[in-house]
């Protein structure tokens, strides 16, 4: 049986509303907003704020077509015990994912890796408690701390990453450490170009920690 021309035309507008509809609700979905929690690496510390590693990264992201905010939870100083004492206030209600860059000034300070590792493991419990995905930054000890501390340092972020099935990105400072046109000059922290470079290589590894962003309803 044939419907009356004016249903199939109500239909029709109906349909297309309903398209418009849901056009406009995921235009309308908000961002992911990643965290950048971590030390004076993430918070860029001796460059202009443009440069520092959560705004390269968030350009970067943009200009690949991902849609992301990335907030600045660096603080210059910050131990892994400093992280995790201010984690609640350090990650807003919004969040989506969150990288977690800490480590260095526990290695410059000689602080015990197995401190450091219960500090980063409390920190990623907390976080995937939120139900939030991580990405997790590696970080080397000075060689100058001897061979059986560089190492136990190193195994802490391959060891945690394996054991929560996080991102994971080996070295915050690969192909920039030791790289005296890519440091500042304390030869420690990056300079522009060396923020550069980072965001170029752990970009990838973003991606992948997005695409474990589960949508907001």
């Amino acid at each position: 049986m044939k419907r009356p021309k004016r249903a199939v035309a109500i239909l029709a507008a109906g349909a297309l509303l309903l398209g418009q509809a849901l056009s406009a609700r995921a235009a309308e979905a908000p961002e992911p907003v990643i965290v950048a929690l971590g030390d004076s690496l993430t918070a860029g510390l001796g460059l202009p704020q443009d440069q520092a590693f959560p705004v390269v990264l968030e350009r970067q992201l943009r200009a690949a077509g991902h849609g992301a905010k990335v907030i600045d939870a660096g603080v210059s100083g910050d131990t892994a015990g400093a992280g995790l004492a201010r984690l609640d206030w350090a990650i807003p209600a919004d969040a989506s994912a969150v990288i977690i860059e800490l480590g260095a000034n526990d290695a410059l300070q000689g602080l015990p890796p197995e401190a450091t590792k219960a500090s980063l493991e409390a920190i990623i419990k907390r976080v995937e408690a939120r139900g939030l995905p991580i990405l997790l930054v590696g970080m080397e000890a000075p060689r100058n701390m001897g061979k059986d501390y560089v190492e136990a340092f190193s195994a802490i972020y391959r060891d945690l990453a394996k054991r929560y099935d996080v991102v994971f990105y080996p070295f915050f400072l690969d192909g920039v450490v030791l790289d005296e046109s890519l440091t500042q000059d304390d030869g420690l922290h990056p300079n522009g170009k060396g923020v550069a470079r980072i965001v170029d290589r752990i970009a990838p590894k973003v991606e992948e920690l997005l695409a474990r962003v589960k949508p907001k309803s």
